[in-house]
């Protein structure tokens, strides 16, 4: 994620700098990478310098990886947009970053709110739904309303 950040704040017309996931060499990947809109909320895409990376915005303030190692139990809040799971991250608010859950190869996108003009999650997710669908869904978000209560 620090290398994504980073990348967030590239102000030049020039390539976005990223690093690429352990995983970004995946089939699924490709799939999604040929599938990603040419904007995102309103903003362009960017070349990026490195596979199954997008980056959208001038500077770049929404990034994508897919290939992400995903993320293991977590009381993180899950929302569905469009019929993707995303673990919601905002840690580090301004910028949010979100996961699709139970999806692999993982695509984490990380939106940067403060940016001028701004952007919104929630656009972002619904405008990458489409592309990130084509990754296989192995599990979904749970809430309380979902758990059970063991005998005792």
């Amino acid at each position: 994620m620090v290398a994504c950040l980073t990348a967030l704040g590239t102000g030049c017309a020039g390539v976005v700098p990223m690093e690429p996931a352990d995983d970004a060499n995946s089939p699924d990947c490709a799939a999604v990478t040929v599938r990603l809109p040419n904007t995102v909320d309103g903003q362009l895409k960017r070349e990026t310098n490195a596979q199954a990376t997008a980056a959208w915005g001038e500077p770049a303030s929404i990034l994508l990886r897919c290939g992400i190692e995903p993320m293991g139990p977590t009381t993180l809040p899950c929302v569905n947009v469009n019929g993707i799971d995303w673990i919601r991250d905002e840690s580090q608010a301004p910028l949010y970053r979100f996961e699709a859950y139970g999806r692999v190869p993982t695509v984490e996108v990380i939106v940067d709110s403060a940016a001028k003009p701004p952007v919104s999650g929630t656009n972002a997710l619904v405008d990458l739904a489409n592309a990130v669908s084509y990754l296989p869904q192995e599990r979904q978000c749970v809430g309380e309303a979902d758990a059970y209560t063991l005998p005792q």
